[in-house]
């Protein structure tokens, strides 16, 4: 059978007419988008980022925290000879690890947006526009760990209004989290020094109670077998054993003359200390001085330095122009359809 008329059959030829005859519709369209995002993308607030990437500092960075953390490391080997069998992490990997503690903390980046001239211009005075600013900005540090099967270092990324803000500001961060992390170094090392020369002295004292009670008992020895030569009237050697293997008990048999020099030689020299209590006394004298604080010092170098970028993150007006305007096009497309059927 067939048929003069068939129903919903697609008039291609029809429909590039209809769109031909109502192009000054769609391009008219096209083009309103475009101004409309064009105007949007000068309105909205642009945000711009820059990136830093980091790895441990050099000797030279740390300065006199080194050499004196260091100190602190070989008398703790020296007290603890066990210590050594098990590896421990340098000065520097330990002073890098707490930057990148701060680096990544929630409170450091707080407290930074809470001295800057950056967020103080733009608060309101309303309590809660204000913190609702701050947790934004907070978040718009964004701290990426490294990941050895990756290839990549510790990084951090700060987003911000401008591309010169971007780059100051995150230089400051930076270098905010150093000192953050200096101070706290700093604590930690003075709170070791003041433990150690606690422990330093203990061990001295120790040693001198020792030595003492020992010095003591010699010369109680000494004095009575002096006294029991003078009461048996021994004024000569009566033995033929060395007098350092001759027993507190026979001292006697030394005579009185040896006894008398004996006695006279430790009252004059005092306690006797071995080598292990002078090397502790010189250490205690220079624990007693104390550690020498270096307010400010770089716990970290740069892989690479922020700068300015030269691209915009958001908005990004060429893609927003072309979505909008293709947009434009198809509801001017829509109207010239619309038109053509009514006609």
């Amino acid at each position: 059978m067939t048929s003069d008329f068939v129903e919903n059959e697609l008039d291609i030829r029809g429909l590039f007419c209809a769109l031909w005859r109502g192009k000054r519709w769609i391009i008219a369209l096209a083009l309103l988008g475009m101004l409309l995002a064009w105007i949007w993308s000068l309105l909205v607030k642009q945000e711009w980022s820059t990136t830093a990437v980091t790895d441990r500092p050099t000797v030279n960075m740390i300065g006199g925290y080194y050499s004196q953390q260091q100190f602190l490391r070989n008398l703790d080997s020296r007290n603890n000879a066990g210590a050594l069998a098990v590896p421990q992490p340098s000065v520097m990997d330990d002073a890098y690890q707490e930057f990148i503690m701060q680096l990544s903390s929630w409170d450091t980046r707080r407290e930074f947006w809470l001295q800057t001239d950056y967020y103080k211009h733009r608060k309101s005075g309303n309590v809660h526009q204000d913190a609702a600013l701050l947790d934004e900005m907070v978040s718009n540090i964004q701290f990426s760990p490294a990941d050895s099967a990756k290839n990549q270092s510790d990084s951090v990324r700060l987003v911000a209004e401008t591309a010169a803000d971007a780059n100051n500001l995150l230089r400051q961060y930076v270098a905010f989290a150093s000192e953050r992390a200096a101070r706290h170094l700093n604590q930690e090392l003075k709170a070791a020094w003041a433990a150690r020369t606690v422990q330093m002295k203990a061990q001295v004292q120790r040693q001198e109670k020792v030595a003492s009670a020992v010095y003591q008992r010699q010369l109680h020895s000494v004095e009575q077998a002096l006294k029991i030569a003078q009461q048996q009237g021994i004024d000569q050697v009566k033995t033929s054993t060395p007098s350092e293997q001759l027993p507190d008990s026979e001292l006697f048999l030394l005579g009185r003359p040896m006894l008398q020099a004996r006695l006279e030689n430790l009252q004059a020299n005092g306690p006797t200390y071995d080598l292990d209590y002078d090397q502790n006394r010189a250490m205690l004298d220079t624990l007693n001085v104390g550690p020498t604080l270096e307010r400010k010092f770089q716990t970290y170098r740069y892989l690479r330095t922020p700068e300015e970028p030269v691209k915009r993150d958001s908005p990004r007006r060429v893609f927003v122009m072309i979505m909008w305007g293709a947009i434009g096009a198809l509801i001017g497309a829509g109207v010239a359809l619309i038109r053509r059927g009514r006609a």
